[in-house]
């Protein structure tokens, strides 16, 4: 498919920007959009997903936007709760990640469609309920254009409750993600019934995910076992929530083969698939393997690949920064704040090589692995047929609010056979 045309991409550019991003950038030619738009683009082509780039530094955000440029694909950036959140570990947060894609989409010429959702905006009790009512307005201020309320640390009658309270909070036109079982690997995993109560609750208060996140068998962060995404569950699931026109989004992609990605984009309904630490890891310039994953070596210590990343100098700084921290492999991603500053600040070849990296790797995971080449126009379609940056949700009212009552959820919550598996930090 032929890239958007001119004409075409003057007028998403007009209709298609909601208006937090008009307001912020009212002279961009960056078309930041809803993640809904995202989302029905995969939608129109079927059988197809795109990456959600975690950009944990600004290098890995030059490079996700060059290669859905050079895929003509329609893309979203992302940072998570924890990675950008109050208590981040990452310099790029919730709050300055629209403005950075924005001045790198227009310094770049990007013209492909590119949403900004907030991953992982964790509810983990009362309190943060309360917080969120003050912050996530705070966060679309700043330019988000798609959140992921993720309230699934909680039970079951929690976690809904919690996600009606706070969708009132979320602009109607934003992307909207909401999630059911933690993500943990393969404890816990989501069941059928589970993802039927929160989406069918929601659904009879008037409120319509464009994305459900299950635990479907995966992890977060480096993933050493072979464990990995169970794609029978993850379609059993999406089949039952066809009637509620929910898309999946699936977590912890980095630690997934690429076979198993391309049975999870042509046997279930994704549309999302988010990467994070295999991008950090491929901008500092250490191996991964088909898996995503970081090559150790006999000493148990990362690979470098050859010519690649930041430099020697630079590299042996981050190390003896993590081991004076006493920080295991897991915990190198803590090394994005303390580290940005002086990455921006090596030579213009040394940037780009990064960012270059970053670039091939996920324009394979959106042409060869995730179908996602020649999505751009089929969201810019979605804009121009609706007119608006609103696309509005993709079904109506099915269940009876009656039968969702406070005492409806709780008493449904109660007939649940869940198992959570073990309590533990299972942050992003």
């Amino acid at each position: 498919m032929a890239a958007v045309s001119q004409k075409d991409f003057t007028e998403a550019l007009s209709t298609g920007r909601p208006p937090n991003i008009v307001k912020l950038f009212p002279n961009s030619k960056a078309l930041i959009v809803s993640g809904k738009a995202i989302d029905r683009a995969l939608m129109a082509k079927g059988k197809a997903m795109t990456i959600a780039a975690n950009g944990r530094n600004l290098l890995v955000v030059r490079g996700a936007l060059a290669a859905a440029q050079r895929a003509n694909a329609a893309i979203i950036l992302e940072i998570a709760k924890s990675e950008g959140g109050a208590g981040a570990y990452c310099a790029v947060n919730f709050w300055n990640l629209a403005r950075i894609v924005d001045s790198l989409a227009n310094e770049m010429g990007i013209t492909v469609p590119v949403a900004i959702h907030g991953d992982h905006y964790g509810i983990k009790g009362d309190s943060d309920v309360e917080k969120a009512k003050i912050e996530i307005p705070s966060l679309f201020d700043a330019g988000l254009t798609s959140i992921a309320i993720d309230a699934s640390h909680l039970p079951d009658e929690k976690n809904l409750q919690a996600s009606i309270d706070l969708a009132g909070y979320v602009p109607a036109w934003a992307g909207l993600e909401t999630e059911v079982g933690e993500i943990k690997g393969k404890e816990g995993l989501s069941t059928v019934e589970e993802a039927l109560y929160l989406i069918q609750g929601l659904n009879a208060h008037d409120i319509f995910p464009d994305w459900i996140a299950l635990n479907n068998g995966t992890t977060h962060g480096i993933e050493e076992s072979e464990a990995g995404i169970q794609v029978e569950l993850t379609a059993s699931i999406h089949q039952a929530l066809k009637p509620y026109g929910v898309s999946g989004a699936q977590h912890g992609t980095s630690g997934n083969s690429s076979e198993r990605l391309r049975r999870i984009t042509a046997e279930t309904a994704t549309t999302k698939a988010n990467v994070a630490t295999a991008l950090q890891m491929i901008s500092w310039g250490v191996k991964v393997n088909d898996y995503g994953n970081a090559q150790l070596d006999k000493n148990g210590e990362f690979q470098r690949a050859p010519k690649a990343g930041v430099t020697d100098d630079m590299w042996d700084q981050m190390v003896k920064y993590a081991q004076e921290k006493g920080w295991k492999k897991g915990d190198y991603k803590k090394l994005n704040l303390p580290f940005e500053n002086k990455l921006l600040g090596q030579s213009r070849d040394i940037r780009e090589r990064m960012a270059k990296s970053v670039e091939d790797f996920v324009y394979t995971l959106l042409t060869s692995v995730f179908n996602a080449a020649d999505t751009a126009p089929l969201a810019v379609e979605a804009i121009l047929a609706a007119g608006s940056y609103d696309l509005g949700a993709k079904v109506g009212r099915i269940e009876d609010p009656a039968q969702w009552d406070a005492e409806g959820i709780k008493a449904k919550a109660a007939a649940l056979d869940a198992d959570k598996g073990p309590q533990g930090d299972f942050a992003d």
